[in-house]
């Protein structure tokens, strides 16, 4: 204690109790506590980070952009929800199989650099695609090809822009950067499928490929833009043999990480499974058309982007937020399965889209704040594993379920599925709680 402090403590020792008391009532009228500061968007006072937030706005409206022209394009080819399951699995098999290796070569990597290519290499297979369709050349292998092209990129993009983001606003503005990464994700969810319905009716499938691929020139350059000398990496792990084993050696001594984790593999197996349970659940369920599909998945991010700002602003990560977002992620599930009509469908998928992102923001934000900075891209690489590497496994799945037992039932699947991740981890945490009282 200082001198300072010493002498005021005396003092205060020795002063009469009714002083003490009256000083301490008219301190508390004079001294109102401070309310609260919205820092819904604080990680943006990075300047780094503001750019890296602007090519993420342009290049993600493009790339879901892309995605509603495919599923569009390959329900027109093969009329079935089973082979729209499959492409899907296409697209997210190499990150099942490669994504834990892929987390070894991130925690050893130039992460800028490594965005760069991998971003370029986006760039050109979406061109790729779209002259195909546009010169009418395009089959439906080629689709499979392309999505396994872009899923084996994204093996090393997904852990690598998750890891990035720390490097430039640091742990402090982490929970904010990843939720404001969310909203991005999600207003392209909103702003991509808007345009791409108007282009796809307008021009056709094709030209959304090419706009995608142009799109990632934003992000490109705003990385060539970045001031390196404000970017604060992490320790690189050294190259040495056993670094795999390490790393699921590591998760599964850490529970702080492995229960997450658990649950994102049961929740991205069966929940995040939007990109064939929503044209189904558009077709199917109420024989609607492109537009409505575009209008779902927009509802769908619209609802994700006021859950982001919500989380950004007032969510304080935790394992306790990371249950409650599950459980409410479930539920809303279920409830937008059981939607009578296309309008009140609208507003049960803008509430779910709400939930879900809390709990991927969350989920996120624990992996990377639990993790040690020199494991960080190998613990990532597995919550790529569980959130798109399990969807080889469940996109075919929910389309067969949909596809034989209607729109409906693949989405009531994901829910039940959710839910049940949830109560299982109240739970795990009730006899934790338990054990340590005894």
């Amino acid at each position: 204690m200082s001198q300072i402090s010493k002498k005021y403590s005396k003092a205060s020792d020795n002063s009469d109790p009714e002083d003490h008391k009256t000083h301490t009532e008219d301190d508390a009228i004079k001294q109102k506590p401070p309310r609260a500061k919205l820092a819904t968007f604080s990680a943006l006072s990075n300047r780094n980070y503001r750019l890296y937030f602007i090519g993420q706005v342009v290049s993600n409206s493009g790339t879901w952009m892309q995605m509603i022209a495919q599923s569009w394009l390959v329900l027109q080819l093969s009329k079935s929800g089973v082979v729209l399951g499959l492409v899907s699995a296409a697209n997210f098999l190499p990150t099942l199989l490669l994504g834990p290796l892929a987390g070894v070569y991130v925690d050893r990597a130039n992460k800028r650099k490594l965005l760069i290519g991998t971003q370029s290499a986006f760039a050109l297979l979406a061109l790729a695609l779209g002259l195909l369709v546009e010169f009418r050349l395009v089959q439906l292998w080629m689709i499979f090809v392309a999505a396994a092209l872009v899923g084996l990129v994204n093996t090393l993009d997904m852990p690598a822009r998750q890891t990035f983001v720390i490097e430039m606003v640091g742990p402090k503005d982490l929970p904010n950067a990843v939720s404001l990464n969310s909203v991005v994700m999600n207003s392209a969810r909103v702003i991509g499928p808007s345009i791409a319905g108007a282009v796809i009716y307008s021009l056709g499938v094709g030209p959304n490929f090419i706009l995608n691929a142009i799109s990632f020139l934003a992000v490109i350059a705003m990385l060539i833009m970045l001031r390196t000398s404000e970017l604060m990496p992490a320790t690189r792990a050294t190259s040495k043999s056993g670094q795999l084993r390490e790393g699921f050696s590591y998760v599964a001594k850490t529970p702080s990480l492995a229960i997450p984790l658990l649950m994102m593999v049961i929740v991205g197996t069966l929940a995040y499974e939007f990109q064939v349970s929503l044209p189904l659940f558009t077709t199917d369920t109420f024989h609607l058309g492109a537009g409505s599909y575009a209008l779902i998945t927009a509802s769908l991010g619209l609802g994700a982007v006021v859950g982001g700002l919500g989380a950004a602003t007032y969510a304080k990560v935790s394992q306790k937020l990371l249950v409650a977002a599950t459980l409410a992620f479930g539920l809303l599930m279920i409830l937008m399965s059981e939607m009578p009509s296309f309008p009140l469908a609208l507003i049960a998928t803008a509430l779910t889209g709400a939930a879900s992102i809390v709990f991927l923001s969350t989920a996120n934000s624990l992996l990377q704040m639990t993790s040690l900075p020199e494991m960080r891209g190998r613990v990532m690489s597995l919550y790529g594993v569980a959130f798109l590497g399990s969807t080889p496994i469940g996109a075919p799945l929910i389309g067969y379920i949909s596809g034989h037992f209607g729109g409906r039932s693949g989405i009531l699947v994901g829910g039940v599925a959710t839910l049940t991740a949830g109560l299982l981890a109240v739970i795990y945490h009730r006899h934790k709680a338990n054990a340590t009282r005894i």
